[in-house]
């Protein structure tokens, strides 16, 4: 018998000083039964970097023809493709025909350093790619906010993020690999 998802909810209000975006969203989230609570927190993350009104989570690690989330255009075109995790340098390069801009959120350490390494003369050439890398002892402490049902503020100004849970903050500075190009 296959396990089945574990389903979080998420009220998350998000003041985005770097955007101008101030806005309360309530969120579902599924965590696959693979999936651990620093990547699920890390989606919960890309969704507050890149909240708007027509960003989605996916079905994710149990589709392969998806990301973690997208956001489509009113037609149905995709705007943005969000990966989290460290993936293959092909999907993405798929994803980078499919998508105005692809994004790609690392945060496992020593692992995503080796992915960055193998990968980056490759990823390099698609011009509508962003990766950036979060630090490990962050995600740490952004994994202790995790409960089934969670209320966060989540705060952005000048690159840096602070997710708050009302009780503990995790403070986040994402550090960028790779811009898309202008």
């Amino acid at each position: 018998m296959a396990l089945k998802a574990t389903v979080f909810k998420a009220q998350v209000q998000i003041s985005d000083m770097d955007r101008h975006y101030y806005e309360s969203h309530t969120l579902t989230l599924a965590r696959h039964p693979s999936e651990t609570d620093a990547r699920m927190m890390v989606r919960l993350l890309a969704f507050c970097l890149y909240a708007d009104p027509q960003l989605a989570f996916t079905k994710g690690l149990s589709a392969d023809d998806e990301p973690d989330l997208w956001q489509r255009s009113l037609s149905g075109e995709i705007e943005r493709w969000i990966e989290v995790g460290q993936p293959d340098e092909r999907r993405l390069r798929k994803a980078s025909g499919r998508a105005r801009e692809v994004v790609v959120i690392t945060y496992a350490g020593r692992a995503a350093d080796l992915w960055w390494q193998q990968n980056s003369d490759a990823l390099e050439r698609l011009r509508n790619l962003r990766v950036m890398d979060l630090d490990s002892s962050e995600i740490q402490s952004l994994s202790s906010l995790v409960e089934r049902s969670m209320d966060l503020q989540c705060t952005i100004d000048g690159g840096e993020v602070w997710m708050s849970n009302g009780r503990e903050t995790a403070a986040l500075t994402p550090s960028i690999r790779k811009s898309c190009a202008a």
